[in-house]
């Protein structure tokens, strides 16, 4: 056992303002999902968005990942990547996964578990070609998660690719698109004094949410 490890810890500072009180929050899960992000923009606007997501293989070997959540509503949550990746790959086998968001700055997390499903061509275009020049090439570029024999490989792909669209529109690749997580549960956890933090549990239950304070 690493003892340079064992006595690392951080004592969080219980903030009136940050409280996680059934009687001051929402009863939607979105809404307040909405009031952590934004502030989570407000804290640390540069990757607010950066989520870790967490895929399994048909037998349950799990691995995980960070992405970043380019949108959400009440149907859910939004991500894009090559379809043919390894996430690609275990969602096509397994398509539950969970998201989980932490702002270390405002001492809280946010965890989401549910099923994903892929959106609509039309949407994933709609996103793809939103995106920068230099981004879109890169998507075709890199056969993600998959090896190559060095570094120079994947730059001399990049270029050769650039010269051949030379400012043109690049075609939406059949490998690239978007996935929505449908969400079953969502847990807000805010960190509190001596780790005796709060945590509120939001299960779907019919055609609305469940809540329920969870032991930390």
């Amino acid at each position: 056992m690493n003892n340079n490890t064992a006595g690392i810890r951080k004592d969080y500072v219980f903030n009136e303002k940050n409280e996680l009180s059934e009687s001051l929050i929402s009863k939607d899960p979105f809404t307040l999902f909405t009031e952590w992000f934004d502030k989570a923009l407000e804290s640390d606007p540069s990757e607010a968005n950066a989520m870790s997501l967490a895929t399994s293989t048909r037998d349950g070997k799990p691995s995980v990942r960070t992405v970043l959540l380019k949108g959400y509503d009440k149907n859910g949550f939004l991500f894009f990547t090559n379809y043919n990746s390894r996430k690609g790959q275990e969602l096509e086998e397994n398509p539950f996964a969970s998201l989980l968001f932490f702002w270390k700055s405002l001492e809280r997390q946010i965890r989401i578990s549910g099923k994903t499903e892929k959106v609509s061509r039309k949407d994933s275009e709609i996103y793809f070609h939103s995106r920068p020049y230099d981004s879109q090439i890169a998507a075709l570029s890199s056969d993600q998660s998959s090896v190559i024999p060095d570094r120079k490989f994947l730059d001399e792909k990049f270029i050769s690719l650039k010269e051949k669209y030379n400012g043109s529109e690049i075609p939406l690749p059949d490998f690239w698109g978007g996935y929505r997580l449908i969400p079953d549960n969502i847990e807000f956890w805010q960190g509190r004094q001596n780790r005796l933090h709060d945590r509120i549990l939001f299960t779907r239950e019919n055609n609305g949410w469940k809540s329920e304070r969870l032991s930390p």
